[in-house]
């Protein structure tokens, strides 16, 4: 398996600055299969801005900036899982979910069902925030449940050491780094945060 797959305990909590590094780091190719939101900046369009990796189009482009089913709905589609299959790539695939783990693709099928079907790693992108480790358990759990295999955990946002122990330990899960946030949001300036994400051990799951 070449593919690793990039969720969050959230939406907004940084799998997009997160997945644009990993997949300068590891030379990957990147994939979005389902873009909600069409009027700003896309997710592959700032991971292409960031780090130039190779970019495969969204399976999805769906105008509405809201969960996939319903932006789906506006649209007059249903998201089908069998066009979601993984593309074949040169080298190592970073595939970036939408929201969190529970976000619903249609009326029947949420993005962990996707995970199970493509049986690919997943790193979990969480904050350090209050309530990250509610978030990150829960998460966790679902993942678990599903039978996914997790290559561990990566937060955003300021140091909070005690945090994120608590989320490595109570969790039985790898704490793989931490990325600050970084103002202003360009890509050597990332390239130099990912010094503190643990690239080694992310790349042994490939």
């Amino acid at each position: 398996m070449n593919a690793l797959i990039v969720t969050g305990t959230d939406t907004g909590v940084g799998k997009t600055v997160f997945a644009a590094g990993l997949t300068a780091a590891l030379g990957a190719s990147y994939w979005k299969p389902v873009q909600s939101g069409l009027a700003e900046t896309t997710d592959g369009e700032t991971v292409r801005n960031l780090t130039g990796p190779p970019v495969l189009p969204e399976a999805y482009r769906l105008a509405m900036p809201a969960s996939p089913h319903l932006s789906a709905e506006d649209m007059g589609v249903e998201i089908d899982l069998a066009r979601l299959t993984l593309p074949s790539v040169r080298g190592p695939l970073v595939v970036e979910g939408a929201g969190g783990v529970m976000v619903p693709l249609n009326r029947r099928s949420f993005f962990l069902d996707l995970f199970v079907r493509w049986r690919a790693p997943v790193i979990l992108v969480a904050r350090t925030a209050l309530g990250t480790i509610n978030h990150t358990a829960l998460s966790l759990s679902a993942l678990r449940g599903a039978g996914c295999a997790v290559a561990g955990v990566v937060f955003v946002g300021d140091r909070a050491p005690d945090v994120e122990q608590s989320v490595a330990e109570m969790c039985q899960v790898r704490h793989l780094g931490r990325l600050p946030q970084i103002e202003p949001l360009t890509g050597p300036a990332l390239t130099a945060a990912f010094d503190a994400i643990d690239v080694r051990t992310i790349r042994s799951f490939l």
